[in-house]
């Protein structure tokens, strides 16, 4: 059996065009691409699998001594510099912003930066998830992969020949030269798009991300940081609708050998209105008010179906299956793409939702009339269900419980509202949905707080500890000084804290149904950092945050989890909910600072 060659997750970066999202790399080659949506099948997935599975390389004939990489300012546009005993050569690798769903770009421009390199090409297509060999057909200018509904371009003025489903050319590079190779997906039946400018399609993606970057109104010593988070959660919007996926990739452990592993290019509603937050707060409205008419076209409908996730267009069914012919990111099986907790109650998401309808409303934005109808009916439907349990905020596969986070939420939902009407700022039951706040607030005091352990605890009558809970402070339930938040974070501490880092809960508890082994959660980590900030504790929050910030790879990105033992990211990568939880630890740092 072939075997996997993948590298680990924080040598890989990501480009993308507001569609869809490429993984590339410090060795040249991308691994993971899927055409023309972020949701595509993949035509390169040797990530979850083997070089059978499909991948592209552009990189030096022989041994570089070291690897550069960045990106180029502000922008999406990558940057690998080979350094080898003959010379150095730059490859660049962008997408262009996508302006059609016709069509998708990827384009390479190899550079000479000194002296002169024997470079190397080489390709295998794979559509359907590394499943399906397309059929090649050369012409003067490269050669064309059809199978089924795809069809890719590939152009280049390197000779290249193709044997056993790979396509390969070998050239000299020297210093001073660029080399272009475009690839461009369309579909199979239509005729293949003209092709673009290589170098004027550089020049117009560089001005894009830079005019876009100049917008960012975050400020202090966390700046670039912040801001490469932002780049990354834009290039996880999907431009068409506003919807915004979870990660662009599908099935990375949160183990490695485990079998955690979900596909995450889907808009959860949680992830997104997060998301969201941390852009409004950063000076870029235009993204909210895009996904709220992606929201209103999403959950149309009745609202006790509303879905905790949803498709970038806002498809309800995600059928989760396996996929067997891929052997998984390091062995780590099933591969699964789709997603069944789409069926899932999470009440959080009440929370989530209002929340961010009660920010653009205090930022100023403009109300339609067809949001506050949505939010009403969503809220009269919580009236009903805020009792029952269900999955929770980690999507547990195990029973429904009464989880103290999703109660929590629930009164935030309430909240909101309530402040909403006290405002002026549209009618409603005010006197109905205030007893109800206060009411659930009194019942998560009372059964989610454990006055033995002297912390409020995962699940009514449980004894097991939940890092969703440092959430308490940060929405407002009770202040970061009051003593059960106080006992909630020391035993959090104490008992949740991997190397100075935050679990979710303890796996071996079988709470979620699934087997033990997951990494401490890089979100949860930075909520602590807010919690510690709230409660004044600067110095330990400043220490942490930096140390979280160290886990980065070497361009900014984050994955989900990370394993102290190994040192290595877990989880899809680049993770959102990763990226937005260090952008609003950022602006509470900063907040606190000038206090």
């Amino acid at each position: 059996m072939e075997i996997a060659v993948s590298l680990k997750l924080e040598d890989y970066a990501i480009i993308g065009d507001t569609r869809t999202a490429a993984l590339v790399g410090n060795n040249g080659s991308i691994d993971w691409m899927c055409m023309p949506r972020f949701d595509s099948p993949a035509c390169f997935a040797v990530l979850l699998g083997t070089r059978a599975n499909g991948y592209w390389q552009i990189a030096p004939a022989g041994e570089e001594r070291a690897v550069r990489r960045r990106y180029a300012g502000p922008t999406l546009i990558l940057e690998n510099e080979f350094v080898t005993d003959s010379g150095t050569v730059a490859l660049i690798d962008f997408m262009p912003i996508a302006r059609s769903e016709q069509r998708t770009d990827v384009i390479r421009i190899v550079r000479g930066v000194t002296g002169t390199v024997p470079m190397k090409m080489e390709m295998a297509v794979r559509f359907d998830y590394g499943s399906i060999l397309p059929w090649i057909s050369p012409d003067e200018t490269g050669f064309r992969a059809t199978a089924g509904p795809d069809a890719l371009a590939v152009k280049t003025p390197v000779a290249v020949s193709h044997e056993e489903g790979i396509t390969s050319g070998k050239f000299t590079i020297a210093e001073g030269q660029s080399i272009p190779f475009t690839l461009t997906w369309y579909p199979s039946h239509q005729t293949e798009p003209a092709a673009n400018d290589p170098i004027e399609m550089l020049r117009q993606t560089d001005n894009r991300w830079r005019e876009w970057s100049s917008r960012c109104a975050v400020t202090g010593p966390w700046r670039d940081l912040a801001l490469r988070s932002l780049i990354t959660l834009k290039a996880l919007t999907y431009g068409p609708t506003g919807g915004i996926v979870a990660a662009p990739t599908a099935s990375l452990p949160e183990w490695i050998g485990g079998s955690r592993n979900w596909d995450y290019r889907f808009c959860w509603l949680r992830d997104a209105t997060l998301t969201l937050f941390a852009l409004m707060v950063s000076g870029y409205t235009a993204e909210a008010l895009a996904w709220r008419e992606w929201l209103l076209r999403a959950v149309a409908g009745t609202p006790d179906a509303l879905q905790i996730m949803y498709g970038i267009r806002g498809e309800r069914r995600l059928t989760e299956m396996e996929l067997p012919w891929l052997t998984g990111y390091e062995n780590s099986r099933p591969v699964r793409v789709g997603n069944a907790a789409h069926g899932q109650l999470q009440l959080d998401v009440y929370g989530e939702i209002m929340g961010v309808f009660d920010l653009g409303r205090r930022s100023g934005a403009s109300s339609l009339p067809q949001s506050w109808r949505l939010l009403t009916a969503l809220m009269q439907n919580l009236e009903k269900i805020w009792q029952h349990p269900d999955e929770g905020i980690w999507e547990v596969r195990g029973p429904r419980r009464h989880f103290t986070h999703s109660r929590i939420m629930a009164w935030v939902a309430f909240d909101r509202a309530v402040r909403a009407l006290e405002a002026g700022f549209q009618t409603g039951p005010l006197a109905r949905w205030r007893q109800l706040r206060d009411r659930i607030h009194r019942d998560v005091c009372e059964r989610g707080f454990n006055r033995r352990r002297n912390a409020f605890v995962q699940y009514y009558g449980s004894d097991a500890l939940d890092a969703a809970l440092l959430m308490i402070p940060m929405v407002g339930f009770l202040p970061a000084d009051d003593p059960r938040v106080v006992g909630t974070v020391e035993a959090i501490q104490r008992e949740l804290v991997s190397d100075g880092l935050v679990l979710r809960y303890r796996s071996e508890s079988a709470v979620d149904g699934l087997p033990p082994g997951e990494g401490v959660f890089l979100p949860c980590s930075f909520w602590l950092v807010d919690n510690l900030t709230l409660m004044g504790r600067h110095r330990e929050a400043r220490e942490l945050f930096e140390r979280l910030a160290a886990l980065s790879n070497d361009v900014g990105l984050f994955a989900e989890e990370y394993d102290p033992a190994s040192r290595r990211l877990l989880g899809n990568f680049p993770q959102a909910f990763t990226h937005v939880s260090l952008v609003n630890a950022v602006r509470n740092l900063r907040e606190d600072s000038v206090r």
